[in-house]
């Protein structure tokens, strides 16, 4: 059975590249910076501020193939948002930790609040991608250059920043921008906002232009479920079953909860985000 139209359905555009995480131009920040413990993401313990045992000396992963069968998994769904490449780059202009460890804690510190930020970035711009939020689309571009002025900052001004008021002074925008699109659905939206569905059968649901901003949908049965337009920011897909599910102009998807999901050849994914391997 063919399934109604969702008209009309979000523009959507491939992030610009500097939100986009550049390894190879980022100290292995991710790997030294952040804490991680032992669970089913984790296959050790390991401190904030001390190098993962994998890290090689010229910061890339000596298992990065292999890390969901070496039990690194949690590693393979993060996503910096190129936070990376910008503290490593610019804030501490390209001189890494090793050869100046007296740096070391500040960079350590400041990366995860840069990473905060970039997230931000890249959900103001994929917001100023989606033709029906044109109404609030000049709050969104000086909100945008607001945060990009944010990261171009000193580590120590990075670091004194209250990252919860900007999330939420962005996060305000990114909600008007998300009703004017989800709007443009035709019927009944449902509201999951925050919902807990862990484990919900939601098998081939019509869940077009619902909002399920900061649902729990670990181990959801979403097969064949109808996601079109559907806002997705801060969604806990791990796990999930997204087979054959219809996920066109989700608004806000991100790559990494793409990475935690389930899927399979039939998952219809929104433009610029890829299938992941392991699907």
């Amino acid at each position: 059975m063919s399934r109604p139209p969702a008209e009309p359905a979000p523009e959507h555009r491939r992030p610009r590249d500097d939100l986009r995480a550049d390894c190879g131009s980022c100290f292995g920040l991710c790997c030294v910076a952040l804490p991680f413990a032992r669970s089913a993401d984790f296959a050790v313990d390991k401190a904030a501020g001390t190098p993962c045992a994998n890290l090689r000396t010229d910061f890339r992963c000596g298992i990065h193939a292999r890390l969901r069968d070496k039990g690194f998994s949690g590693c393979t769904v993060f996503d910096c948002f190129g936070a990376g490449q910008k503290v490593s780059q610019v804030t501490f202009g390209g001189t890494d930790w090793r050869r100046a460890p007296e740096s070391a804690g500040a960079m350590f510190e400041v990366f995860p609040v840069m990473r905060q930020l970039h997230e931000l970035l890249f959900y103001v711009t994929e917001a100023l991608g989606l033709a029906p939020a044109r109404p609030v689309h000049e709050e969104l571009r000086r909100a945008r250059q607001h945060l990009d002025a944010l990261t171009r900052g000193s580590a120590e001004a990075v670091v004194a920043l209250d990252t919860n008021a900007l999330r939420g002074e962005v996060n305000e925008l990114l909600l008007r921008a998300s009703e004017l699109v989800r709007a443009q659905v035709p019927g009944r939206r449902r509201n999951h906002r925050g919902a807990d569905l862990m484990g919900a059968r939601l098998a081939g649901a019509d869940l077009r232009g619902a909002s399920l901003r900061g649902a729990l949908l670990v181990a959801a049965d979403l097969k064949r479920a109808d996601l079109r337009t559907a806002d997705l920011i801060g969604a806990d897909l791990r796990d999930a079953d997204l087979r054959g599910a219809d996920l066109t102009g989700g608004i806000f998807l991100t790559q990494a909860q793409l990475n935690a999901a389930r899927g399979d050849a039939a998952t219809r994914l929104p433009t610029g985000l890829d299938r992941p391997a392991h699907w």
